[in-house]
Order: structure tokens, then sequence, then C-alpha cells
């Protein structure tokens, strides 16, 4: 229980002094060993094996800021309060990584703390406080490594420290696993877009077979199609054969497959189709901002009073629909919508697919990194960086025949709900361990009780 743990100042849990990270000038950096910048410390809590900026260190250098798996990394300057003091700790380390300066890294010691409690208990509400305690605030929020060094926490045995971490770290290994499942469904689906879509592999295929003429253009595609021989992945014959085997020529796109058109979105998808007003508005929403929404995820939906809303909940969001951020588009705040009863900000262009075939041609569409890239072009130069909703459904692209949409969406749209359906216990994973976190850190909650519970949820 919680009485029974002791009182001890953080400095005397570690193994080494705590150290700030290195800076070096610009002239060193590019090559030699990866360092960890503020970057992957916000985005990865539990930091793996991960691509870096790499910087050169010397070897007097190395021997007091490489990071080991167990180190725990805190921000030591942030522009927001919130982020000062944010906690991640390093999972996996393949070579040698350092961290920059804005960073503090403590190294706890094996026989005293369990690193993942450590980050546990810095991540919770009453580690959060702690580190509010020490955050002192000049031009931006910020704590040393000598005020963390000094904090006194409450530890219980280090047999009782790695049981609460096995229980919590189960969680997130399972939020860790979904999270790349569906990144590799989502990159499968996507490959399979650019392989229809934008570099026609169908019916360069199906030309080929029947040795009718490539354009000159497409001519190298071609050859590294005839190259793979029988490594190539055609479509199923029933869908295989919905596509032609030639190519006409067209003003705005150039070469396209016969039969298909250059058309806008909006032929496939309805913009903004819904809005709540005073007259309509239910008493409730769930409501999905901007903020909260990042490549292909909703992070955070926030139930409130349709009355207490902000003034940008106004967005009726349906399943299946695609939204698209229009306020910065760079942001890359989109997301497919898996479930029903949300409401969306006005900050989203909300597409909506006139018909079920259409939804994964349109989403995927909508979101490659060059469209999205597109859109952020658009809007730079502007006092507000926003492209209005209409550029969103009036992007032009080569359109196919519907009966082919209708194959496209048989194979894709199975990985499109296992992503929705990864998302949702991913989320409920999440607010499990975010109940238990506090709990097990004040010796409310029991640990055999815990373990219990998270065996049966995985």
């Amino acid at each position: 229980m919680a009485s029974e743990w002791q009182e001890e100042k953080f400095e005397f849990l570690l193994s080494d002094p705590i150290r700030n990270g290195i800076y070096k000038k610009k002239e060193f950096h590019g090559r030699g060993a990866k360092i960890v910048n503020m970057g992957e410390l916000f985005a990865h809590p539990r930091l793996y094996d991960i691509e870096m900026k790499r910087v050169e260190i010397t070897d007097k250098e190395k021997s007091k800021v490489l990071l080991q798996a167990g180190d725990l990394i805190f921000a030591r300057r942030s522009l927001t309060a919130e982020g000062a003091g944010k906690c991640s700790i390093i999972k996996k380390v393949c070579e040698d990584t350092t961290f920059e300066s804005s960073i503090i890294r403590a190294r706890p010691n094996t026989l005293k703390a369990d690193s993942d409690f450590l980050y546990y208990m810095f991540n919770s509400p009453h580690g959060k406080y702690l580190l509010g305690t020490i955050q002192r605030q000049v031009a931006v929020a910020g704590i040393t490594g000598t005020d963390l060094a000094r904090l006194q926490l409450s530890v219980p045995p280090i047999t009782e420290q790695r049981a609460i971490a096995h229980i919590l770290g189960s969680l997130d290994d399972k939020i860790d696993l979904n999270r790349r499942m569906n990144k590799t469904l989502e990159a499968m689906a996507q490959a399979l877009f650019k392989s229809w879509f934008i570099d026609f592999d169908p019916i360069i295929d199906n030309a080929l077979a029947a040795d009718n003429p490539i354009p000159e253009g497409l001519q190298p595609r071609a050859a590294l199609r005839e190259s793979l021989g029988d490594a190539r992945k055609p479509p199923p014959d029933d869908i295989r054969d919905l596509f032609p085997s030639e190519f006409e020529f067209t003003e705005e796109m150039g070469w396209i497959p016969m039969g298909w058109r250059v058309g806008p979105l909006s032929e496939f998808a309805v913009l903004n189709p819904e809005s709540w007003t005073a007259k309509n508005s239910p008493k409730y929403v769930q409501y999905v901002d901007l903020a909260n929404t990042k490549n292909g995820r909703i992070n955070l939906i926030v139930p409130c009073k349709f009355s207490e809303a902000p003034s940008r909940a106004r967005r009726v969001l349906r399943q299946d629909d695609t939204i698209i951020g229009t306020v910065r588009p760079g942001n890359r705040s989109f997301a497919y919508v898996h479930e029903e009863g949300l409401t969306g900000s006005t900050g989203f262009a909300v597409m909506r697919p006139k018909k079920k075939r259409l939804r994964s041609f349109v989403y995927l569409c909508l979101t490659r990194n060059e469209v999205i890239d597109h859109f952020a072009h658009l809007s730079d130069g502007a006092a507000y960086p926003a492209i209005r909703p209409e550029v969103v459904a009036n992007f032009k692209f080569v359109l196919p025949k519907e009966d082919l949409l209708n194959g496209f969406d048989s194979l894709v749209y199975p990985w499109v709900t296992g992503i929705g359906e990864r998302e949702s216990q991913i989320n409920s994973l999440s607010m499990l361990r975010d109940t238990l976190l506090p709990k097990l850190l004040s010796g409310e909650f029991r640990i055999p009780d815990a373990e219990k519970m998270v065996e049966d949820i995985i």
C-alpha cells in the first residue's frame, strides 16, 4: 500500500548525475550520431529506434551525452507551461544516440528504481503537479536539472514498482501494436490507390497483354512492370477486366486511361452537407476540432452541451465522411469518420461520398501527401493561412468509372474499417491506462485486481 512507500529525492534513485543535452554548431549537423530533438520527445512518449536527425560528437562527448534504454528525458523548456518538464522514456537504442540542449537526461539506478515506473509516475496527475512546482517562467516556461534532482518522490519497493510498470506497460504495448498495424493498413491502402489511379499499373498491364501502344511518358513504368514478370500483383480477374487497355490524351492531365475523365471530387462527394442551427441542434454534441485531429486520427472527442460548445461546432459528421482541415492545412488535420454522432468544427471541409462505393476513393484521394501539400501551398502567404472548403471539393483528379470503384472499395474498405476498430480499441485502452495510473500510484487500486482487469481486456 502507499503508506509503505518511502520518500526519496529523485537524485538518490539515479545511477548518474542529471545532464543537459548537447549543443553543436550547424557545421556538425547532418552526420554522426542520432540526436533526439524536442519533436521526438513530444511525439514519442515511449521512444524506440526511429529515424532522427544526426550530429557529429567526439568520443569525450559520447562518454557524457549518449542515451541508453531506460533513460528518462525531460523537456527543459517549452513555449507552453504544459510542455515544460514533459517526460518521455527511451525504450530502444540501436546505435549511438544523443540529445539536444533543451532536454534533460536522468538515468535511474535499476537496483533502486524501475525506469518505466518513474516514467508513469511523472506522467500521472501527481507527477505533473510535482514538475509544476519547479517550473520557472522567464521568456519561456522551463525546469532545471538541479530542481528536478531535488524533487521528493514517494516510491514503493522495487518489486512493486516493476509490477505497476508491467500493468501499465502492457496496455501501452497493446496501444503501440494497434498503431503500428493501423500504419501498415493505411500504407497498404495508399499504395493500392497509387498503383491503380496514379501509376495506372492495371491499365499498363492490360495494354502490354493486348500489345497496345504505351504513351511515351508511361513507358518507364511499363518497362518496370514488364521486368517484374510473374512478380506483378494484378487485381482479381473480375476487377482486372474493368480496367481499360488503352490510354487517351487530355489537355488537363496528359495521358489517362481510355474512358476515364478529369473532374472535381465534388462529382463523387457532397461538400458540407449538414450543419446544426439553433432550430435543429441537439442538446449535447460530441465535438471534434482541428487541434485534436491529425494524420487520419481523431485523437480526442469532447462531449459538451450544444449551448456551451464553441461557435465552430456546427458540422454534422456521419460515418464514412472524410474531413479535411482548411485552416493551416499543412498541419494535416484530416481523418476518416468511423462512427455516427459526431460534430465537427467549421474549420473542416466535410466530404460525404454520394454512394458507399465511393467512400474509400474519396478519402485516399484527398489525404495523399501531395494533395495535403498542395492545399498547404495554396494557403501560404495569407495573413490567415486557410483555404475555402470549395477548394477541397473542386480538387481535380482522374475519375474512374464507378463500377471499378465498387471493386476498389471491396478490397480497401475492410482495411479502413479495421483501422477504425483499432482506433476504438486504442481509445478504450488509453482510458483504462489513464484511469489505473493515478489509482495504482496512490495505492487506491490493488495490483492483483489491476492485473486481472488488464488480462481480461488484452
